[in-house]
């Protein structure tokens, strides 16, 4: 029996996703791409990056600012000019002169150069009518932005299949209980069985402590698969963002279902179409192609932008005769800065080039993992047919061999053996099942089909 717990392991283990149609599962899909809380982390960064696009957008605007100032001062350095001592022997000659005061005494300078008890309450206004700069900014953060929306679609691409893996993690742990409760009520009719034919005499009292053996080992197994169960179920619910010991809605209807195929060709045709993570490349190109025309307008167009201050300045607040008014036209040209321009545009198309060279790769990675995800269906539904074919015969060898032991032509060794053959191709066929499903919810994932 022991092998039977490995192999419930690795039917547990292969889970990714899975594409079969249900209005359960679509459902329970929908609630994760609304709840997940690695989804809504991706629809922060969006978020950020929208603002940051915002903030590119208000550079086209002119910019107003207040700005008062007020200064007082006390020590420092002092302008000193002897301006009395030159004219005031002048002014008092020319007064003796003339028989008047008109010229009168004036006092040498000695003046702060710091200004006391000065304002200067101004208006500022900046606006640049070309720069090219905060125009090719303002373009790359749009292309970054779609980038990352399309990231965010990779994200919800992996997180819808691993929704649906965890559904059908969890079915199989039901399926498994189920295939143990019938192995266990034929055990238990074993045992049942035996003890009656002991008490015959028929057989002796070891058959009966090896049957009760049986059921203990396959009781050990329903235990583990109840721990997977629960397990499953909380990582279910983790992926939707809801208490893990919520109970899950299952649609047995699931494993009844079946999807055609179309061929290779055109399903790798379809990948290389839908893959959001080509975008997500595409989107990048482009950014860096802009910052390369960026780079070239600004190393060969000046930037040109207009500008004035407006207010009061003077001494104290008094605002009689201190208005002022000054406009300002601007213009910047870098003509030379070390070749730091041509680095820059050289940097981006390294970049531009370097990107594309991904995409090929990327391109290459998707149609190996179509190729990959074709084929593993294909094989995996021509295993089902023959295991399913393998159960029949499970069932009817085992039919045949418990009725020769309950009229004592088989030992019990055999009769176990029978068993346990039967419950290991009732475990093969539902592993091989489950594998159908998500071999094929593999390749639609690969194709992004959704």
């Amino acid at each position: 029996m022991i092998r039977y717990y490995y192999l419930l392991l690795l039917l547990l283990s292969g889970f990714g996703a899975t594409a079969q149609q249900s209005a359960i599962l679509d459902a329970y899909v929908q609630e994760g791409l609304q709840n997940n809380l690695a989804l809504k982390q991706e629809g922060f960064e969006i978020t950020k990056s929208m603002e940051i696009i915002q903030q590119g957008r208000a550079l086209f605007y002119p910019k107003i600012a207040f700005n008062p100032t007020y200064s007082l001062a006390a020590g420092g350095r002092r302008l000193e000019f002897p301006v009395g001592d030159l004219l005031n022997p002048v002014y008092s000659t020319l007064n003796q002169l003339t028989k008047t005061s008109n010229f009168p005494q004036i006092d040498n300078v000695n003046q702060l150069l710091a200004p006391n008890n000065f304002h200067d309450t101004k208006f500022t206004v900046q606006y640049a009518i070309y720069n090219p700069e905060i125009q090719y900014n303002y373009l790359i953060q749009k292309t970054l932005l779609s980038a990352q929306e399309a990231k965010k679609r990779v994200v919800e691409n992996e997180l819808r299949y691993n929704i649906e893996g965890a559904y059908y993690q969890y079915m199989q742990t039901l399926e498994g209980l189920k295939i143990y409760a019938n192995a266990q009520k034929t055990l238990r009719e074993l045992v049942r069985l035996n003890q009656k034919l002991v008490a015959n005499n028929v057989i002796t009292k070891d058959a009966v402590f090896g049957a009760e053996y049986e059921v203990s080992k396959l009781e050990q197994q329903i235990t583990v698969t109840e721990k997977n169960r629960e397990i499953a179920k909380a990582y279910f619910n983790f992926l939707l963002n809801k208490d893990l010991s919520v109970p899950i809605q299952v649609d047995s209807t699931l494993t009844k279902s079946t999807t055609n195929v179309g061929d290779l060709t055109s399903l790798a045709q379809n990948a290389i179409s839908n893959r959001q993570e080509l975008k997500q490349i595409d989107q990048s190109i482009l950014a860096s192609q802009t910052a390369v025309t960026l780079n070239e307008k600004a190393a060969k167009r000046p930037s040109l932008f207009i500008g004035g201050n407006t207010g009061f300045q003077g001494f104290g607040y008094t605002f009689s005769g201190q208005a002022y008014l000054v406009a300002q036209i601007g213009l910047q040209w870098d003509l030379f800065k070390g070749y730091e321009r041509k680095s820059k545009v050289q940097q981006s198309k390294i970049q531009t080039e370097q990107l594309r060279t991904k995409k090929l790769e990327v391109e290459k990675q998707i149609e190996l993992q179509t190729t990959q995800a074709f084929y593993e269906l294909q094989a995996s539904r021509e295993s089902l047919k023959s295991l399913a074919d393998g159960v029949t015969k499970a069932e009817q060898y085992f039919k045949v061999v418990d009725s020769r032991y309950r009229n004592g032509n088989v030992l019990l060794i055999e009769y176990v053996r029978a068993q346990n053959e039967l419950l290991n191709a009732q475990l093969q066929q539902s592993l091989a099942q489950f594998d159908v499903m998500i071999k094929q919810s593999l390749l639609d994932k690969v194709v992004a089909v959704k």
